[in-house]
């Protein structure tokens, strides 16, 4: 409930003089039962003494109350239609923002968030629990917020009647509420394990269609269904609970309500058969037709209120599970970024001088940005590559540490190697770079400066990551190239393409460089999406480049161009290089062997073999990578 409070909260400051005019015009619109009950009690009074003493003594009152009425039913009317129209269109405005909210957020989460949620929970908070904040800002809060107004405005109309009727109708109210709090408080537990459950299943579901080709290779499919029918047995039966309770309380509270009328008909008519004087808020009064008449409709009004505001109580609870999910996501704690060097565009002159381009034209010439607090002033530092990881310790929780006094010394246009079994780290030094994740103890400095100054964005800009999965976006081939640098031109994308060894066969394509491709590149094969990813490297032009099994899924013939295509693409750059093949690091600067999270062979080619060890050892093939 404190999540739930705390959306009301939010959506009063993001529109709070609409929230305001809602409100105002809820009470409007209760006007009609307010007002409607005492003039008809008059009208009919006024009926009954123009029979004894004749219509013209009356007419005058008549027409009065009769034009009071019609007037508060109108402005009732106009804003009940007010409250509603902007009720709808600011309430779907605030979810506009809001899920713009959500995903501005999951933008701003560090990868270890992704890594321990699944993507079908939450893609669920997108859908399910933004519908339900949907439905209860839209509907659920301005009916229960008429009734709400109907409820204490009638009652008080009540009293004003009859404090005697009012009494039977609020004790026969109290066992509505009792009524509803038993039965509405199960079916709300209901939907809330419904909510959850339903996360649980889109979660599975996501899972299952990303690796259908996995569960069709080992003929899993039954398997499969057999656990979606578990948890889909699961959802049915906790969605039956909550609906068989919550189709069942309209009709009770219908039916009490009914009870009540009958039980106020009878106490009402002894009353006036005895001639017993009525006590309202006017004090005693002779009991007439007129309250009679008057105070029924009120009844009706009263207990269908009741149920009304009862009936609310499945959707809140509903709300309530959705609500607690979205602040939750956006309670996780962003990606921290206490970095304040950055990365420009620049030019040397003649003297040597590093000055920042205007309008960030490309110079082809990179540099860090580095403001002095101290004393005020600015230095440069030209972007090389030049990466250093000095005695560096790793693990993705505190307890367990997979990287052990890790170092390594990259100066610039060296190809640094990285071999090892599964496991033994080598992703995970990528990943160190490219600050996905900040390490526990020792140091990485890029260009001397240490990367955790750094600012993230500009740290992960100057480097050119391609990854052993194959990631592609929906659009023509041109967009994904161009996903590597924005604003680079169609001619820039092209060259990229041609440098990766993938223009012969985009030009093959229907469409060319405008073919368009979803799925993640379902329409390609996997060695053709891993060249687009290269290209995509390619257009970065960045001073780094991070190569993670970037050739894995590359059939040998293809391997054999993308790694000549490639080298143009190296030269001058520092560039990491995850493999397995041994024969595509035999030209690196350096090779390191890692097992278990620590290095413990580096070298060269040559060195290595001379040394007779480990990578002796996997290159003759007595060893294998797994």
């Amino acid at each position: 409930m404190k999540n739930l409070f705390r959306l009301i909260k939010d959506y009063f400051k993001a529109h709070p003089v609409v929230i305001t005019i809602v409100i105002v015009c809820a009470f409007l619109n209760a006007l009609g039962a307010i007002v409607a009950p005492i003039m008809l009690q008059n009208t009919v009074n006024l009926i009954e003494t123009g029979i004894k003493e004749g219509f013209s003594t009356i007419s005058n009152d008549f027409f009065l109350y009769l034009s009071l009425m019609i007037t508060f039913y109108v402005i009732s009317i106009i804003s009940g239609f007010t409250y509603s129209q902007l009720t709808a269109r600011y309430a779907q405005m605030y979810l506009h923002e809001l899920r713009v909210k959500v995903f501005s957020h999951l933008e701003d989460l560090p990868i270890s968030y992704f890594d321990q949620n699944e993507k079908g929970s939450i893609m669920s908070t997108f859908t399910n629990d933004i519908d339900t904040i949907r439905q209860l800002l839209s509907q659920t809060l301005s009916d229960f917020l008429i009734c709400f107004v109907a409820f204490v405005s009638v009652f008080a109309t009540m009293l004003y009647s009859s404090i005697y009727l009012s009494i039977v109708v609020l004790i026969g109210s109290i066992a509505m509420v009792v009524t509803s709090k038993h039965i509405a408080g199960r079916s709300a537990k209901g939907f809330m394990k419904t909510q959850a459950t339903l996360a649980k299943e889109e979660g599975y579901i996501e899972e299952m269609m990303n690796g259908l080709k996995v569960v069709k290779s080992f003929n899993h499919e039954e398997e499969a269904i057999i656990k979606f029918k578990e948890i889909n047995n699961q959802l049915e039966k906790e969605s039956r609970d909550a609906n068989k309770y919550s189709n069942i309380l309209m009709p009770i509270m219908g039916n009490i309500g009914n009870f009540l009328y009958i039980i106020v008909i009878v106490v009402g008519t002894l009353l006036f058969v005895f001639n017993i004087d009525n006590l309202s808020l006017r004090g005693f009064q002779p009991i007439n037709i007129g309250i009679l008449v008057s105070f029924l409709p009120m009844v009706r009004q009263f207990t269908n209120n009741v149920a009304q505001v009862s009936n609310q109580v499945n959707p809140i609870a509903m709300a309530v599970g959705g609500v607690s999910r979205v602040y939750k996501l956006l309670d996780e704690k962003k990606e921290v970024d206490e970095g304040y060097v950055t990365l420009i565009r620049a030019f040397v002159d003649e003297k040597g001088n590093i000055e920042e381009v205007e309008n960030n034209k490309d110079t082809n010439c990179w540099a860090w940005k580095h403001p002095h607090k101290e004393t005020n002033t600015i230095t440069y530092t030209l972007l090389k590559g030049d990466i250093v990881l000095d005695d560096v310790d790793f693990g993705y929780n505190e307890k367990r540490l997979v990287l052990h006094n890790v170092s390594v010394y990259a100066k610039p246009g060296q190809k640094i190697a990285f071999v090892g079994a599964t496991g033994a780290g080598k992703t995970t030094i990528t990943n160190l770079i490219n600050r996905f994740y900040d390490i526990a103890d020792g140091k990485i400095r890029y260009d001397g400066i240490n990367i955790n100054k750094i600012k993230k964005k500009d740290l992960r800009r100057s480097l050119g990551v391609v990854l052993q999965d194959t990631n592609l976006f929906s659009g023509t081939i041109m967009d994904n190239i161009r996903y590597g640098r924005l604003d680079a031109t169609d001619e820039e994308c092209i060259e990229a393409a041609k440098l990766a060894n993938a223009d012969s066969f985009i030009s093959r394509l229907p469409n060319g460089y405008n073919t368009y491709i979803k799925g993640n590149g379902s329409n390609l094969s996997q060695g053709q999406a891993q060249l687009l990813n290269i290209a995509r490297a390619a257009v970065s032009n960045c001073p780094t480049l991070i190569l993670d099994e970037a050739t894995s899924s590359i059939d040998t013939r293809t391997e054999a161009i993308v790694l000549s295509g490639m080298e143009n693409l190296m030269k001058g750059r520092t560039v990491f290089l995850i493999a397995h093949r041994l024969s595509t690091i035999k030209d690196a600067d350096a090779i390191m062997v890692l097992e278990n999270g620590r290095i413990i062979e580096r070298g060269t080619h040559d060195q290595l073999i001379n040394l007779n060890g480990y990578y002796y050892q996997l290159y003759t093939g007595k060893f294998e990578l797994e």
